[in-house]
């Protein structure tokens, strides 16, 4: 029976922060199929966790990576460019919003703290894009994180739902504009699963109930099934699948007025 290979392949991976982050996961399953591992971390502070991770995984470069900062994404795809020459797999799981416009109502959002949300979350995947192109002259895979709050309203998630919004409507655009270069675009929409990330959103342990209750399966979804879906859209066994924004959420999604 044929498995996923993904052995010469080159993947970047962007956002590991611990062995609970949903990248930690990505990273782990896309190097099980073979494929050589570059990680980023945010600052010197992140660094302290993320290195061990990389010497495990035995990725071939570590880099600073804090899209928010002038140069330095740039950076991180020019040292791959000179140490690998190509690039065939780019994981993003990037997000960010300033705590008073998480917690508070998206009408009293802040338009510095929604551009920044943009920013980090929503135009560093595009950037990515554009830096990944040139790398990718025999196609490659762009994959991206999402959560249901992009699609419905979602208590607490608040300034968070139209970005992640933004993004998904990103990654249409960009699977159409790339497509032609054989490079796909996908989002994976993961169910709530309790990281660093999650933490910031105020009842998320309501919310993981509320998820369980609901989803057809009974269940909200571990980190490590989010992994398995990422490999298969960096490899060859997702080769017709692009512009996609795909449910890895116990099929909370398809739930609508469900009485019990």
């Amino acid at each position: 029976m044929q498995s996923i290979d993904l052995r010469g392949r080159k993947a970047l991976i962007v956002g590991v922060a611990n062995k609970e982050s949903l990248a930690w996961w990505a990273a782990r399953h896309i190097k099980d199929a073979g494929a050589d591992i570059a990680m980023t971390y945010l600052n010197d502070k992140a660094k302290r966790y993320v290195a061990p991770l990389a010497d495990e995984l035995g990725a071939e470069l570590l880099l600073p990576c804090d899209v928010a900062v002038p140069g330095q994404l740039d950076a991180v795809f020019e040292t791959i460019r000179n140490t690998w020459g190509k690039l065939d797999i780019v994981f993003h799981a990037i997000a960010w919003a300033r705590k008073g416009d998480l917690h508070g109502r998206l009408t009293d959002c802040s338009a510095e703290g929604f551009s920044e949300s943009m920013l980090i979350s929503v135009h560093s995947f595009i950037r990515m894009a554009r830096l990944a192109e040139p790398l990718m002259g025999t196609g490659g895979s762009l994959i991206t994180l999402s959560y249901y709050g992009a699609e419905k309203v979602v208590d607490h998630y608040n300034a968070m739902g139209p970005v992640k919004a933004a993004l998904e409507a990103s990654v249409r655009y960009l699977a159409h504009e790339l497509g032609p270069q054989g490079i796909r675009v996908n989002a994976i929409s993961a169910g709530p699963i309790s990281t660093r990330a999650a933490s910031g959103i105020q009842h998320f342990d309501e919310l993981l109930a509320e998820a369980a209750a609901k989803a057809p399966l009974r269940r909200t979804v571990e980190a490590c099934e989010v992994g398995r879906v990422s490999v298969l859209l960096a490899s060859d066994f997702g080769a017709s699948i692009t512009g996609e924004v795909i449910h890895a959420d116990a099929g909370f999604h398809v739930a609508g007025m469900i009485f019990h």
